[in-house]
């Protein structure tokens, strides 16, 4: 498999992390889960992501995980791995074994230590020294690390580590982060990297037309991302925009805090892909009125779809 570069776009889903009913990593869910994304047309997968739950992980757990993953994906799409970690040694080395496997490259996102500009920046270059040429993706998710990354600290990591090769841009509100680094690489001032976005493709079509390559996301319905982007890219911008209203109102539930989770995982079991919606202690629980919304969701957005024709 080629290693991840600039150039990447398009939709990498965060995957989430299958259990059976005892708790145990669910390696037949999970077959199941890497062939349901491999038919909708996604560009690449990325594993254990905050969503994919995986500080619940042991380290063994993390590493067969990522190996069986790698292996039911045979090199038909690249892999990104995070690998966050306060420590740089467990990181580098989770890093290397992911590398090993074949994957394409790993995520890391900044402790919540960090405060001033002066140490998100050493510590970004810290990183990239023990990560030697293994290309990276930097997570930029304030919301859940506390750590707010600016613009021009960005920029200097782009000009200072040349195996930074992309942003996973969660900011909220962050559209404006976009402009100023689409705009510096447009006019030369730094090099361009790829920006795939998170925050469960909430504002995609928003975040598309200021210069996002792409999604590297989770949502229960990851082929509205893939026909988002392919419409965008063709120049049918009121199409995404059809088509990224009607799965809204789920993305938006899905969304909330504490259940989100729980959401994407009953969504995917009912779609056939998980056996089991069980989520890891600590866990938030749907209530049968959860359930019940959720059902009316999912039959509204067919109903939309229907007549979109899509």
């Amino acid at each position: 498999m080629s290693q991840l570069d600039e150039r990447a776009r398009g939709v990498f889903i965060v995957a989430a992390t299958p259990f059976d009913e005892s708790g145990a990593i669910d390696f037949d869910s999970t077959d199941r889960m890497v062939d349901f994304y491999l038919t909708r047309g996604l560009t690449g997968l990325t594993l254990l992501g905050m969503m994919g739950e995986a500080q619940k992980l042991s380290a063994k757990e993390s590493s067969r995980f990522v190996r069986h993953v790698a292996r039911r994906v045979n090199g038909a799409v690249p892999l990104v791995v995070g690998v966050s970690s306060p420590s740089f040694m467990a990181m580098s080395e989770l890093a290397r074994s992911v590398m090993d496997d074949g994957c394409a490259g790993v995520m890391v996102a900044p402790p919540n230590t960090l405060r001033t500009d002066d140490q998100i920046f050493n510590f970004f270059q810290h990183t990239a020294q023990h990560l030697e040429k293994t290309p990276w993706v930097l997570q930029d998710f304030p919301l859940s690390t506390g750590v707010q990354i600016t613009p021009a600290v960005l920029k200097r990591l782009i000009d200072s580590v040349p195996t930074l090769v992309m942003l996973k841009h969660e900011d909220w509100p962050g559209l404006n982060k976009i402009s100023v680094l689409r705009s510096a690489s447009d006019k030369g001032e730094t090099r361009r990297i790829s920006v795939l976005v998170g925050n469960g493709g909430m504002f995609l079509t928003e975040e598309l037309e200021r210069g996002a390559d792409g999604a590297m996301t989770g949502f229960a319905f990851p082929e509205m991302m893939v026909d988002v982007c392919k419409a965008h890219q063709a120049g049918n911008l009121e199409r995404a925009r059809d088509l990224f209203d009607a799965y809204l109102p789920l993305m938006r539930y899905e969304q909330q805090p504490g259940i989100g989770l729980a959401v994407r995982k009953y969504v995917l079991a009912k779609r056939g892909v998980l056996a089991s919606a069980l989520l890891r202690e600590p866990k938030a629980t749907l209530s049968a009125v959860d359930v019940a919304e959720i059902e009316v969701l999912l039959a509204r957005q067919s109903r939309r779809l229907k007549e979109l024709g899509a």
